[in-house]
């Protein structure tokens, strides 16, 4: 199925780019977002210097903000005509902000966006410290917001995640990782705040718990669509569009979807070549190349994008339960747009 031209009774479909389609959501919530930009901007005042700068270096290397324009368009979706979304907006996009800076460290990542890591600049502990720093703002702007049920959902899905990086060390270099090990780690890191930025949008805008779920599930299920091309990517992406070292899953030994598929179905001797590249971590020049080549064979990323286009069809169907406008039809734009990032 041609996820590109799929409608839904909500929201028609216009075949544009995955990045076009992002800019239409931002247009949709140009001044809202301005003001996200400067409440995250006032949240990372601090005496520190050092927090400053990292965390400026972070939340300014050119991030699409697509969390936080879920959280202000799904509450505008619902007719929500008050300020907290804003709040929210950047609650989400500084607990993404935290994550990252704690994944890199985790990673011992080189590149995020393009420019060099907070944590090759500054350190591992400088960046960790931050992190935890972004969060506790986080925090303070949830209970700015004075509803519990957002702050409720908004700080379960900040223990998710960090449950999703422990789940993801677990299946790290395990050969025997499977689809639903790799899909509890993607639900978890990636899905959960998608869920909540929808979700809590939903939620401020007084949406009933029919809406509330609708919106809830589609930021699950785009969540997982976005990740798996996001690790498709990772084999079959071009670094100076990527925004990252091109292989860097395959050099820190990540079980992500196509890999996970290649091994299922890999010969003794590719089998071989995963024990010792993956689990061993023992990897020659050559065998990233070598690993693209043995994915392509095995049609590994064939069906890693399969599954990717499943999932943004499940986020448009939610949308079909969800009020027909503007908002709703450029969320399936977004939807639809998110598996075309790769050709």
């Amino acid at each position: 199925m041609d996820l590109a031209l799929t409608s839904v009774s909500a929201a028609p479909v216009r075949n544009e780019g995955f990045a076009e389609a992002v800019a239409g959501l931002r247009a949709l919530c140009g001044e809202d977002l301005a003001s996200v930009n400067k409440t995250i901007i006032g949240a990372m005042r601090s005496r520190a210097p050092m927090i400053v700068e990292i965390a400026s270096h972070l939340i300014n290397s050119g991030g699409k903000r697509l969390r936080p324009l879920l959280t202000l368009a799904a509450a505008r979706l619902y007719g929500y005509e008050g300020e907290d979304h804003v709040r929210l907006a950047a609650a989400v996009e500084l607990i993404h902000g935290a994550t990252l800076l704690h994944d890199d460290v985790v990673d011992a990542s080189l590149l995020r966006r393009g420019e060099r890591t907070a944590n090759v600049i500054w350190g591992n502990k400088e960046s960790v410290l931050v992190g935890d720093y972004l969060f506790a703002q986080a925090f303070e702007l949830m209970v700015a917001a004075g509803d519990l049920k957002v702050l409720d959902v908004l700080s379960r899905a900040s223990g998710v995640i960090a449950e999703g990086e422990v789940l993801q060390l677990a299946t790290q270099k395990n050969l025997e990782a499977t689809f639903e090990m790799y899909l509890a780690v993607v639900e978890s890191k990636t899905a959960a705040l998608f869920a909540a930025a929808t979700q809590a949008g939903a939620i401020i805008a007084g949406a009933d718990a029919r809406g509330e779920e609708a919106l809830r599930s589609f930021g699950r299920n785009l969540g997982v669509a976005f990740q798996l091309v996001d690790d498709a990517l990772d084999y079959a992406g071009r670094e100076q569009t990527l925004g990252k070292s091109v292989g860097d899953d395959f050099r820190e030994g990540k079980m992500t979807l196509p890999v996970v598929y290649a091994i299922d179905r890999a010969s003794p001797a590719d089998r071989d070549f995963w024990r010792r590249t993956i689990a061993e971590g023992r990897q020659r020049p050559g065998d990233f190349e070598r690993a693209r080549e043995i994915i392509a064979a095995t049609r590994a990323l064939d069906d890693t994008l399969a599954c990717a286009r499943r999932y943004a069809a499940r986020a448009l169907d939610d949308l079909a339960l969800a009020p027909a406008n503007a908002y709703s039809a450029q969320f399936a734009a977004v939807a639809a747009q998110s598996v075309a990032r790769i050709s």
